[in-house]
């Protein structure tokens, strides 16, 4: 199966759920963005472990590298494989001698591992194809005229299924221009969900 290289693009909170954060993942070769929602402590752990932040005691993903290479297992790789019913799945490519292993996680805590042990990123191309999201950098965001700040679009989910397609489109659109990915998320899963 292809397989899309991904790097963190953005990590920042979400507005519409409680004590969420929305992680941004990009196509390291195209504009495609991949937005999942993650939760706080998970969001955490990936900004201490892109800092290379040193605490007095280890969080547990440091702990789950530390006992791998303690027993000779190199993390190979974490691959989000799947996206079903408005949520991801992924997996751990480990090596251990001239063995490989596949470890089911949640691919907040996949990221997490990843961004210690220092290994690629990767999500299926059927995931990017499904939930993914081009991202023009060519498009600058829409600005009122009286204001510096990106026009809110005032997307209400709850609203979503009394739109149209074409009109769930087009606002994904504006999302996507005013770089609002949890918009833009929840509107992709509107519009997949009625696919």
């Amino acid at each position: 199966m292809n397989k899309v290289n991904l790097e963190i693009v953005g990590l920042t909170y979400s507005e519409s759920s409680t004590g969420a954060y929305v992680l941004i993942l990009g196509d390291k070769n195209s504009q495609r963005r991949l937005p999942i929602v993650i939760g706080s402590a998970e969001a955490e752990s990936i900004a201490v472990g892109m800092e290379k932040h040193k605490n007095g005691r280890p969080h547990t993903h440091d702990l789950f590298l530390r006992f791998a290479h303690e027993f000779g297992i190199e993390i190979m790789e974490a691959v989000i494989c799947r996206f079903r019913d408005g949520v991801f799945y992924a997996i751990l490519i480990c090596k251990q001698g001239d063995e490989l292993t596949m470890i089911d996680a949640r691919p907040s805590d996949a990221i997490a591992i990843a961004v210690r042990a220092g290994c690629e990123i990767y999500a299926y191309e059927t995931v990017m194809d499904e939930a993914g999201i081009i991202m023009d950098d060519m498009e600058k965001p829409s600005v009122d005229d009286n204001d510096d700040e990106p026009i809110n679009i005032g997307v209400d989910k709850s609203n979503l299924d009394l739109l149209t397609i074409e009109e769930l489109e087009e606002l994904l659109q504006e999302a996507i221009d005013n770089e609002d990915y949890q918009k833009a998320a929840e509107i992709r899963d509107e519009i997949n969900r009625r696919k």
